[in-house]
């Protein structure tokens, strides 16, 4: 879906209904362990799968916090690339797992250093509101940074990988992007916010990734280029994931004052297996 592009402008906090809205929210709070090295990463994203379909039944509002060691996340659009298959088998073949999400966006490696962030939010009445969405996903992020910096600004990176009107940068360049996945009754609004490590070596990854699976098609893929993409340890001294995660943890309860991080949200194993499952044979 297109949004309208807002280059190069501070990331503000959301004001009026949208404000109401943060403060009557029982935002459940989720902050899962480093998953396990060589594990499905497909997982993470079943598990927000059938979260998701708990939300629109009325389960409460979830926000999720997850990392992997060593994943590469290809777009709905990157599968369709004519060696996209064997570029991913390639990925594979060097000990990283690799899955095709079913949100929005394109390719994205992940690490340790690479925090992911869901919010899971009831949608009963099937409103699509895309823009405040995304600003809200956008200003969770940029508060979270202020511990170290108050420079973070929206607007698409040309260059960067994952592109899209609300990348968060600094000073030009890209460190968060914001993806969404709607179902009947509910949706995800996620995030990947690179923390720690360099940048510049994640987008000669994803590069390499698009000049295989492209093979001789001149469209269809981003234009990845040097010199567009930085983690928060580069852009603002950042010490780690953990220090990112814990301010995000803060400003989420700040913004969502009903918050809670105590409650255990159990989903079966089985129904994540099969949700997987199901996945990969759609989209892989």
């Amino acid at each position: 879906m297109s949004v309208p592009s807002h280059s190069d402008q501070p990331v503000q906090p959301e004001k009026g209904l949208q404000a109401d809205k943060q403060a009557t929210l029982r935002l459940q709070i989720w902050e899962t362990p480093l998953m396990r090295q060589a594990s499905s990463v497909l997982e993470a994203f079943a598990w927000e799968e059938v979260m998701c379909r708990r939300v629109g039944a009325g389960h409460l509002p979830v926000a999720h916090i997850w990392r992997h060691p060593d994943a590469f996340v290809a777009g709905l659009r990157d599968r369709r690339l004519p060696h996209a298959v064997e570029a991913m088998g390639q990925i594979r073949s060097r000990g990283t797992a690799v899955c095709v999400r079913p949100s929005g966006g394109a390719a994205v490696p992940l690490n340790p250093g690479v925090v992911n962030v869901s919010l899971i939010l009831p949608n009963p009445g099937h409103a699509i509101n895309i823009h405040d969405d995304f600003r809200e996903m956008a200003s969770i992020i940029a508060e979270s940074l202020t511990p170290w910096s108050n420079q973070a600004q929206t607007g698409e990176v040309q260059g960067a990988f994952c592109p899209g009107d609300y990348d968060v940068s600094v000073g030009g360049l890209k460190f968060c992007g914001i993806a969404q996945r709607r179902q009947a009754k509910a949706y995800i609004i996620t995030a990947f916010i690179i923390v720690e490590g360099q940048g510049d070596q994640l987008a000669a990854d994803v590069r390499q990734f698009y000049q295989h699976a492209a093979g001789e098609a001149s469209e269809g893929y981003p234009d990845v280029q040097p010199g567009t993409m930085a983690s928060l340890k580069e852009l603002a001294g950042v010490p780690s994931a953990a220090a990112y995660t814990a301010a995000l943890v803060r400003t989420l309860r700040d913004r969502y004052p009903l918050a809670e991080t105590n409650r255990v949200l159990s989903v079966s194993s089985e129904e994540v297996r099969l949700t997987a499952e199901q996945m990969k044979l759609r989209y892989d």
